[in-house]
């Protein structure tokens, strides 16, 4: 799974390094704006892929072979509904990054193209958040590692191809990364399809009854993933507002987040489908040896980043635009990124650990207070020294989030109510 997701951040790198190598700050800069409103959006659908993969995982462990086949489909129906949905709410969505992003004259343009083009890819895209999360659950590593890396070494050369050979431009950026979701996606399904063997859905899933829990777990997810693209945007949209220095500044800094949340990830993935896996079975027992394993293989690689961003980080900057005035801006904030890993591994973590759990309404909570309680207040108590409190802001939300999950989970192995 880190190897999985690692190839997702690099192929951003190269979307990243392209762009940024485009004569003007302002592709640089309403890409990352277009590129950050998808990824907001289909992150904020990310509960189609938590709920999948904790659903599936606690199938696997009871051997219900009907319970997993049926959580894949009353989630594939919603996210290729939710998809047709984002395309056909297109042109408001490209009016609304150009007006909140207050886009200049010539970085309006580039949104307008990119988004217009990659939206295409909704349905496919969110369709693969919720296949991929469902093949985690059935512990498929290999098969989503596979797909994944395929897919974006496809989208790379894509990248390449279009904009440097034919000239595309923002647009060849924006269809490379269609053509790819497109492909995982006929990957993704007919693998499924096989691991069900061929096994086809019943009428009686798609009742409103029979959705209830589904749906309970889910809204639950959409909140907590709601509060956090918010927190994600405000990001990006107040850094534009400070300029379009900064709004690209942050968008070369927000790759490393990107590499490090997803190689974290790669570790909290695993930990969804076996703790998911142990709540099937009923083992309390085997579920708090595995999550202190997720703990300790996630604490060794956040300190593997650290010491290659603190090594590494200005030759990454280097490949990332050749933007002289970015690279001296980015200086000041090496720091930031340099004790990021050993803030934001706890959270990445303990996510993977309640996702597989489906306690959806603790995640929801952490959230919550990890972005209302923490973020703003510090971000507003900080705003007089611009960018760099809203980056010291972010990090006391990654840390926030780490605290509250963490000090539930203990009350709950206390209260031996880890498996309830």
């Amino acid at each position: 799974m880190v190897l999985s997701n690692l190839s997702n951040p690099l192929l951003g790198m190269v979307d990243t390094a392209i762009v940024g190598h485009m004569q003007g700050v302002h592709f640089l800069a309403g890409t990352a704006v277009a590129s950050m409103l998808v990824s907001q959006l289909y992150w904020l659908c990310g509960f189609l892929r938590m709920s999948a993969t904790g659903l599936s995982a606690q199938a696997l462990g009871r051997g219900d072979k009907q319970a997993a086949a049926k959580s894949m489909y009353q989630l594939l129906a919603p996210a290729l509904l939710l998809g047709m949905l984002l395309i056909v709410a297109a042109p408001l969505l490209i009016i609304t990054a150009i007006a909140f992003s207050d886009a200049t004259a010539q970085s309006a343009p580039v949104i307008d193209d990119y988004l217009s083009v990659r939206l295409w890819g909704a349905p496919a895209a969110l369709a693969n958040l919720m296949l991929m999360g469902w093949l985690i659950g059935q512990q498929a590593a290999r098969t989503v590692m596979t797909i994944q890396i395929l897919a974006n070494l496809l989208n790379a050369g894509l990248s390449l191809l279009l904009v440097l050979g034919l000239g595309w431009g923002v647009k060849g950026v924006a269809a490379a990364t269609v053509c790819a979701e497109w492909g995982i996606f006929i990957a993704g399904l007919w693998l499924t399809l096989r691991r069900l063997n061929g096994q086809k859905p019943q009428r009686a899933w798609f009742r409103i009854k029979n959705y209830r829990s589904v749906l309970a777990l889910n809204v639950d997810i959409l909140m907590r993933n709601l509060a956090l693209q918010i927190t994600l945007a405000f990001m990006v949209f107040q850094g534009a507002r400070l300029g379009e220095e900064t709004v690209a500044l942050n968008a070369v800094l927000m790759q490393f987040f990107v590499i490090l949340a997803l190689g974290l990830d790669g570790i909290a993935y695993a930990v969804e489908a076996l703790c998911g896996e142990s709540k099937g079975r009923g083992d309390g027992t085997l579920l708090v040896m595995r999550i202190s394993r997720g703990l300790f293989w996630s604490l060794v690689l956040a300190m593997l980043y650290c010491l290659i961003f603190i090594l590494f980080g200005k030759q990454i900057i280097t490949l990332l635009t050749d933007l002289e005035s970015l690279r001296r801006l980015a200086d000041a904030y090496l720091p930031y990124i340099w004790i990021l890993p050993l803030i934001a591994h706890w959270c990445f973590l303990l996510d993977g650990v309640y996702i597989g759990l489906t306690q959806g309404k603790a995640m929801r909570n952490s959230m919550l207070i990890s972005s209302l309680g923490v973020f703003f207040p510090v971000w507003w108590s900080l705003s007089g020294w611009g960018n760099h409190g809203l980056w010291l802001a972010f990090l006391g939300f990654l840390l926030s989030r780490g605290v509250t999950l963490g000090a539930d989970l203990f009350r709950r192995v206390r209260q031996q109510r880890l498996l309830v």
